[in-house]
């Protein structure tokens, strides 16, 4: 099978030959082999394995997602993923991504509250006017 996965902005794996993929679902994990039917799954956040004879096996930390396998292509698109390390290293690398991710996320809502608030006084302005 050739997989790739995609992210927002790139490409972040483009493999052939991959001989297996196991990815995670809300239902639970599923595996691809490459004669299975055609199918769509949402994943969910979690780990995605494949096996290719020139990687052996691969683990790759995914955010949640969608999966497509048409013929002997298999999509998945994600916000983020990260791989490169052994599976305990990896979930050290995605506790250290999520502390990051959440503070940077508190600075987004906090800067969008002060756009609203900004944005509903100045409607109010031009409703008195």
């Amino acid at each position: 099978m050739n997989l790739r996965i995609l992210l927002p902005f790139e490409i972040f794996a483009d493999k052939t030959n991959v001989t297996r993929i196991i990815a995670q679902t809300r239902e639970g994990s599923f595996g691809l082999l490459p004669h299975r039917l055609d199918c769509v799954a949402t994943l969910a956040p979690g780990i995605l394995s494949y096996q290719s004879e020139s990687d052996g096996e691969v683990f790759v930390a995914l955010d949640e997602g969608v999966l497509v396998k048409t013929g002997m292509d298999v999509f998945v698109s994600v916000r983020r993923a990260l791989t490169g390390m052994k599976l305990g290293q990896l979930r050290e690398a995605i506790e250290r991504e999520y502390r990051t991710m959440s503070e940077h996320e508190q600075s987004m809502r906090s800067s969008l509250a002060k756009m609203e608030g900004d944005l509903i006084r100045r409607m109010m302005s031009f409703r008195s006017a």
